[in-house]
């Protein structure tokens, strides 16, 4: 993964070969063995972007790169003074991830200008393009560090934050990208791109929208979620024989008890219709000291909790402090907390929505909406006050994993409402 590899169709090709070439580079320059790894400002991710660029420059669009090394692609002639309709997706991916999380969202922002480009339309409003780094929160815990660090919401807190394996931290990861890491720690705003919206093409990362046979959809709100990177359970270790029960200190026990208790307060509050989801995503005990005899008197986990609602989000996180307390009570063991991290929910522009809807009506498309469970960028404008809005498009088996099917007849109709909504305006 050291080179992008130049894209051998000629600069005409059709837009639908040319996007089944650029997910086949992406992927093949990307490929880990058993899916894509794409690490956040790292070898994966700068690959991809440089493919992107070719693509871009090859079809005579013009590339820079902004204060937070996201880059920027604009057509020939355009005004950088005006404020633009931003198309944006991210360039990373998870470990060993699938091939369409973030690409699609790249590749239609890209395919997007490249036919503004070649039909020569003229746009209500400037249309800019971005890719956007970091927006997979797997290696540091913290989502969306490219779109953040365009308004200064990251802390010192999260360059602190150190990669899993390696010790490295956020901090010396953007320092290494040539970003300003002192101004990123006093909240400065690395965006210089005038915004009037936002609009983001992604895979829907569930299983609706297969199941509801749409092709694509209008994304309405977006769930915010509320996590620690790593909890410590600690108890006694001890003899597997020789300690009876009552004595016990045993952290496994003790964590599965919060576990199950957590799962039956997330089932009774969905049948009150609240919008909730809970993950424990990493798990274990130390392998230099766990064994088949021994109590476990260590268990470190991870904590999330997702929720369009603020008032969910922090409502259930007393639940859980609360049951952590009773189980420390119940099991004589101790939870020791890393910090909190919070990432907002977020609802998409209502204006956007509708005139999303309309066009989809107009192109024989599902004018149908949907909320996300997963978070985006296009959290992150909203909630700094531009106008947002998303295109969802139909991707089987689910995300996160090698095996994303997304379609490319439902890629380009997906395409096709961005580039209707492009031309016409927010």
């Amino acid at each position: 993964m050291s080179e992008a590899a130049v894209l051998r169709l000629p600069d005409q090709a059709p837009l639908r070969d040319l996007a089944v070439e650029l997910f086949d580079t992406v992927r093949t320059r990307t490929f880990d063995g058993t899916g894509v790894t794409r690490e956040c400002y790292d070898e994966g991710e700068n690959v991809a972007m440089a493919i992107y660029r070719e693509l871009a420059e090859r079809n005579g669009l013009k590339t820079r790169f902004d204060p937070a090394a996201n880059m920027i692609i604009t057509l020939p002639g355009d005004d950088p003074g005006k404020p633009c309709l931003l198309l944006a997706s991210h360039a990373d991916s998870v470990p060993q991830g699938g091939n369409f999380d973030g690409a699609a969202g790249v590749a239609a922002a890209l395919l997007t200008m490249v036919r503004l480009a070649r039909e020569g339309a003229r746009p209500a409003c400037p249309v800019r393009a971005m890719v956007l780094r970091g927006e997979e929160s797997a290696f540091y815990g913290r989502a969306n560090i490219g779109s953040r660090l365009l308004f200064g919401t990251l802390d010192r807190k999260d360059l602190a934050a150190k990669r899993r394996g390696t010790g490295r931290t956020l901090g010396e990861t953007l320092t290494a990208a040539g970003i300003d890491v002192e101004a990123v720690g006093r909240g400065d705003k690395l965006i210089d791109v005038p915004v009037r919206a936002y609009l983001e093409l992604h895979i829907e990362q569930g299983p609706v929208m297969v199941a509801r046979k749409f092709p694509t959809a209008v994304v309405t709100g977006i769930r915010g979620n509320l996590r620690h990177r790593s909890i410590m359970c600690r108890g006694e270790a001890g003899h597997s024989g020789t300690v009876p029960r009552w004595l016990r200190r045993d952290a496994v026990f003790a964590v599965s008890d919060l576990l199950m208790r957590l799962d039956e307060h997330w089932n009774r509050l969905l049948e009150r219709g609240l919008d909730l989801v809970i993950t424990t995503g990493v798990i274990g005990t130390d392998p230099e000291l766990h064994a088949l005899s021994r109590i476990p008197g260590e268990v470190v986990f991870s904590f999330e909790v997702r929720s369009q609602s603020y008032e969910t989000l922090e409502a259930f996180y007393e639940l859980f402090r609360s049951e952590c307390r009773a189980v420390s009570d119940l099991r004589h063991v101790k939870f020791e907390f890393d910090d909190r991290v919070y990432t907002e929910p977020a609802k998409m522009d209502d204006g956007i929505v509708k005139k999303l809807t309309t066009l989809s009506e107009r192109l024989g498309l599902p004018n149908e909406t949907i909320a996300s469970g997963a978070g985006h960028d296009a959290a992150v404008f909203s909630n700094a006050g531009i106008p947002s809005g998303m295109i969802f498009v139909r991707n089987a088996n689910g995300s996160h994993n090698p095996n994303e099917a997304m379609d490319i007849e439902d890629f380009l109709k997906g395409l096709d409402l961005m580039y209707a909504f492009a031309v016409e305006g927010p």
